[in-house]
């Protein structure tokens, strides 16, 4: 028994040739170590058993240049991949040691362990500097959704654990599921209207995996801004995995490497049509919300489409907390700022009077309570607002509106 990895070989010297024989009786073609392994050690391994060497790395890399279809999907795997690659580089061309000199062939040359160098980190920066144009798009696309103040909901899990068929089942679109690793590689976002409380943006995203390589990481670092800049997070669980708890706090270990950990999260355990437990949630007892306790765990079945109305009603539920009501008197001249109130609140009733004045109640969240604020044309102060639960009549609010406005 080993205590440590051989240096030269990771496994010992008699495991090395049992593996090697194991591999000549079975004709394999391809060796695969659930671990981390050095270049020197794959290169030393492959010359024993004489078959392509992968570890944990290079087999998940393998896996997204599969899947990727998009061309963003493709600029981060491919990054991913040379960025791993340029560690791994160790001579194998002896018969190139030294190629011909410059100008005149004169000097020793460049070596074709350093040209492949070269070329790899030329190729690195290309792709880094057309990912960071993409990620400049992205963060476009987000400063825009940011200013309508539109909640963003991430799906996150272990990989294979039912997101793309969840979001399907919630948004009814028809992105592509199938039982396999890393069918999503690219964040998909689509606008829906939660029961209850209004528009959502819905964000599928890559499936995380345990011990998940830096390389990746970085390479999808525009791809998992989309989960850190979220508004609540749903973490979805296979439940007929055994494994399951032990997959969810990998997936929590990933969350906190990206800077996710403090992201509000709802639990979700899918497939119970394969484990044949019932539809239920637990609500969270350590937190009160509007009087209410928010649930923090559901057990569906995203295929059979059980207990996604639960999702949506605890996802209401959680997104409503610190919303407010206000009742606004708008002068008839006001319609610019009453177009934006429909836009970026929810609009409960709305009353229009002889003289053309319009009188609204709406549900107002916090960041549309500080885009008011902010606004150059306003010149009033606020008072202290009654819960949104108690769903009473506002006192007066803002005073002294320079744009023919007035909040009550």
């Amino acid at each position: 028994m080993r205590f440590k990895p051989v240096a030269a070989t990771f496994i010992g010297k008699g495991k090395a040739e049992e593996l090697s024989e194991m591999v000549e009786n079975y004709h394999a073609t391809v060796v695969i170590f659930d671990h981390a392994i050095s270049p020197v050690q794959e290169r030393n391994i492959e010359r024993i058993v004489q078959c392509r060497v992968l570890d944990r790395s290079g087999l998940i890399l393998d896996i997204f240049a599969q899947r990727a279809t998009s061309s963003e999907g493709k600029l981060q795997v491919e990054l991913a991949q040379l960025k791993h690659l340029s560690t791994r580089l160790v001579r194998g061309w002896t018969h190139l040691e030294r190629q011909k000199g410059g100008i005149g062939l004169r000097g020793p040359g460049e070596s074709q362990l350093e040209t492949d160098r070269r070329l790899i980190g030329t190729r690195i920066k290309t792709l880094t500097g057309r990912l960071d144009k993409v990620e400049a798009q992205r963060s476009l696309r987000r400063r825009a959704r940011h200013r309508t103040p539109i909640p963003t909901v991430s799906l996150v899990g272990y990989t294979n654990a039912g997101k793309s068929s969840l979001f399907n089942a919630i948004t009814g679109s028809d992105v592509l599921v199938e039982d396999n690793l890393f069918t999503t590689l690219d964040a998909t976002m689509r606008r829906v209207e939660l029961p209850g409380f209004g528009p959502i943006v819905l964000s599928d995203t890559v499936g995380f995996v345990r011990q998940l390589p830096h390389t990746l990481v970085a390479a999808f670092h525009s791809t998992l801004e989309e989960v850190t800049s979220a508004t609540c997070l749903l973490l979805v669980s296979d439940v007929s995995d055994p494994d399951h708890l032990e997959l969810g706090y990998h997936v929590q270990q990933v969350l906190d490497e990206i800077g996710a950990k403090d992201i509000p999260i709802i639990h979700v355990y899918n497939k119970i049509d394969l484990t044949g437990d019932a539809v239920k949630t637990i609500q969270y007892s350590g937190q009160q919300a509007n009087g209410q306790q928010r649930v923090d765990k559901i057990w569906l079945s995203a295929e059979t489409g059980a207990g996604v109305e639960l999702v949506q009603q605890a996802l209401a539920a959680l997104l409503s907390q610190g919303h407010r009501y206000y009742l606004f008197n708008l002068k008839p001249q006001a319609g610019a700022l009453r177009s934006k109130l429909f836009q970026r609140c929810e609009v409960i009733n709305e009353e229009v009077d002889e003289s053309g004045a319009i009188t609204m109640k709406v549900k107002m969240q916090p960041a549309v309570r500080g885009w008011l604020e902010s606004q150059q044309q306003y010149d009033g102060l606020w008072d202290e607002i009654a819960d949104a639960a108690t769903d009473v009549e506002i006192d007066g609010i803002i005073e002294g509106m320079t744009d023919g406005m007035t909040i009550k």
